[in-house]
């Protein structure tokens, strides 16, 4: 490995490697499975070498995952690095099925990426599935947060040239039509105090089996739905897909705190990520949005109808307002870090990615499904991520596994995702 030329971390890149310590892994992990071809033979042996030198190829114009985050005094400077690719392409232990891959993502998201080398790796996971194998692509979210990763793995990955439309149609996750509302100076430093406070002091979340210490052990799931019902369900109730994600998770939340004992809230407040426009060489431009889950609302469609209304005005806001006070250093970082540890403003993590439209192979490989996990910080226990791929939304659930029911979380999520396809194809039929 080399070290050449150097850039200094974005504030808010810095501001992602504060946390990521023990007990806080701070990576954007996406797990998946490949079909027979290309580098994995029909006997659903993998080709390491071929998969090595094909990806090497694509890292030449990736300079993110060419470098290392070199101590430079109090901050750190990107320092360029040439990836040894038999360390970061690699073989895992053979797993049973999809559970074992569920559970190396869970062990996975307790294994810091090392530090003296670029901030990724590509694990190939013998035994996924029947006829293939598994695939586990981390990332570091200093490097990349949740769109910049999907944008990542896109060029690390070949477009399949059979399924691929010409061109990217709009997110069928997002509100294309939402535009940032203009405010003055003093507004926006009122909006920033007032947020600042809540972040320090807000107590919207009383005692919970879903807020405190997280144990050693981490619980993954996958789930995944018919991505064109349930966005024509959401659309019925004036709702995006990302909306049906945040319905489908208040189910799981009052199932998950009904199996563990407790009473289930009339709201939840939990935190989305918004993408933000890309601006210098940060790698990390997301906004925050506070999502009061209606978790007493017994009517699906409403609860779903509810959040709708919350989400189109929220998200205005989040995107006027910016990147998280907090999280535009490394000091506020810090500050941050050792605060929310007993924070009480969030009960939740809940975030929708867009994913590559088309289908991808690797490596000559067809990518038959993909998962994200996403990362559990502060005191939150319990969280979910959601991209789109193959015209199916995929959802993982990551959990404390020693604390939090996980296993009613995911089945009342997918219950629900359940639900609202079924919905859609009542209607259809009756038309």
């Amino acid at each position: 490995m080399t070290a050449g030329s150097t850039q200094r971390l974005a504030s808010v890149d810095e501001a992602n490697l504060v946390l990521d310590h023990a007990g806080q892994v701070n990576v954007f992990l996406i797990a998946g499975l490949l079909a027979p071809g290309g580098f994995v033979g029909v006997d659903g042996i993998p080709d390491l070498d071929a998969l090595r030198a094909t990806v090497g190829e694509r890292i030449a114009s990736l300079p993110q995952l060419r470098r290392i985050a070199a101590i430079a005094g109090w901050r750190h400077r990107w320092a360029d690095a040439s990836p040894d690719l038999q360390h970061h392409i690699r073989s895992a232990d053979p797993v049973d099925g999809l559970p074992g891959l569920m559970r190396l993502c869970g062990e996975l998201m307790g294994m810091p990426l090392p530090r003296d080398r670029p901030l990724w790796e590509l694990l190939i996971v013998p035994g996924a599935s029947a006829d293939g194998v598994g695939i586990v692509l981390r990332i570091h979210h200093a490097i990349a947060d949740g769109m910049a990763a999907v944008e990542i793995a896109q060029r690390l990955f070949d477009r399949d040239d059979d399924s691929a439309p010409a061109a990217t149609p709009p997110s069928p996750l997002t509100h294309d039509s939402v535009a940032p509302r203009r405010r003055n100076a003093l507004a926006r430093l009122g909006a920033s105090l007032h947020r600042i406070r809540m972040t320090l002091s807000g107590r919207e979340v009383g005692s919970t089996v879903l807020l405190g210490d997280r144990g050693p052990n981490h619980g993954v799931a996958f789930l995944s739905a018919d991505l064109d019902a349930l966005q024509a369900h959401a659309r019925t109730m004036g709702a995006t897909v990302n909306d049906a994600v945040l319905a489908a998770a208040a189910s799981g939340y009052a199932a998950a705190l009904a199996a563990a004992g407790e009473g289930v809230p009339v709201l939840l407040p939990v935190s989305v990520p918004v993408a933000l426009p890309r601006r210098g060489s940060a790698a990390n431009r997301v906004g925050i949005m506070l999502v009061r889950l209606p978790l007493g609302e017994s009517d699906p469609d409403e609860r779903l109808r509810l959040i709708a209304v919350q989400t189109r005005a929220e998200k205005v806001t989040a995107r006027s307002q910016g990147t998280l006070e907090f999280m535009r250093g490394p000091v506020g970082a810090r500050i941050m870090d050792r605060l929310a540890r007993r924070q009480h403003l969030v009960g939740g993590f809940v975030t929708t990615v867009p994913g590559p439209a088309g289908v991808l192979r690797l490596g000559g490989a067809r990518v038959a499904a993909i998962w994200p996990v996403a990362v559990l910080a502060a005191d939150v226990r319990l969280g979910v991520a959601a991209v789109s791929y193959d015209d199916r939304l995929c959802c993982g659930i990551h959990y404390d596994a020693g604390s939090v029911p996980g296993a009613a979380f995911a089945t009342a999520v997918q219950h629900e995702l359940d639900r609202m396809d079924g919905a859609h194809a009542l209607r259809s039929a009756a038309a």
